[in-house]
């Protein structure tokens, strides 16, 4: 998987994603990352990437050029066979040729839908995403509209900018590349998978200030082992998420 991100603060996603399991996939090959500085791509001397809204309101409003242009700068990097692509304002669309190879667009935005675990696995197939990370006010409409972004939300606030939710959503996509994680029952059992909340954890010792494991993780049985962490997975989730618990009921088995 290649993954591009455009952002006004990319070091804080070089910073996050080279480190730790994703750093170690990137430095194996099994993705590439590359973060964009948007200023390089602006076309104003200033190096502007935003201005005041149309219409009126508080904040600045991130520009459409930049935007557009890093996105062909992509286009151009993962098409080197093609000449002639536009770029900048002259660009009313972005290249309608079917045959180009185009990224998967990710709009970071407060107003985008939920982002699930399901979201991740899905796009955890493409071979290639374009992430936006929006800031300020959000960005000009016409960005999404003519890069045809999917708009996520990583959960309802608002960070300062799009840069920690996209080192948020490029690690739950990363490790779920083949090879990443030494085996895929290392994310098969997690919270969410299967629509519920992971079961209790325990490691060494065996008893702390008084505090024993349960008997059923230290008898060696499997069967057993494993229908008590069904049970305190569904009891975890009706506690703590019954919303999950709902639709997994209503999930077809």
């Amino acid at each position: 998987m290649r993954m591009d991100i455009a952002a006004l603060f990319p070091d804080i996603c070089t910073a996050v994603l080279n480190a730790s399991i994703t750093g170690r996939a990137i430095k194996e090959g099994k993705a590439q990352l590359f973060c964009h500085q948007l200023r390089e791509y602006t076309e104003n001397r200033q190096k502007q990437t935003d201005g005041y809204p149309y219409g009126g309101g508080p904040g600045k409003v991130m520009f459409v050029q930049p935007i557009v242009s890093c996105y062909e700068h992509v286009l151009e990097e993962l098409n080197p066979q093609a000449q002639g692509l536009p770029s900048g304002e002259n660009s009313e669309t972005v290249p309608p040729d079917n045959s180009l190879v185009r990224p998967h667009v990710i709009l970071l935005t407060p107003s985008g839908k939920p982002y699930t675990q399901a979201d991740a696995v899905r796009l955890s197939q493409k071979e290639n995403l374009f992430i936006i990370c929006g800031h300020y006010e959000g960005i000009d409409e016409r960005a999404s509209i003519l890069l045809e972004a999917e708009e996520i939300s990583i959960g309802d606030y608002v960070l300062t900018g799009g840069e920690l939710a996209a080192c948020v959503v490029a690690d739950s996509i990363l490790r779920l590349l083949p090879g990443v994680l030494s085996s895929p029952e290392n994310y098969e059992e997690e919270s969410f998978w299967n629509g519920l909340l992971e079961y209790p954890q325990y490691a060494r010792p065996a008893e702390y200030r008084g505090m024993k494991v349960p008997e059923v993780l230290l008898s060696g049985d499997h069967e057993k082992i494993r229908k008590w962490r069904q049970e305190k997975s569904l009891e975890k989730t009706q506690r703590v998420r019954p919303d999950l618990l709902e639709n997994h009921k209503k999930a077809p088995s």
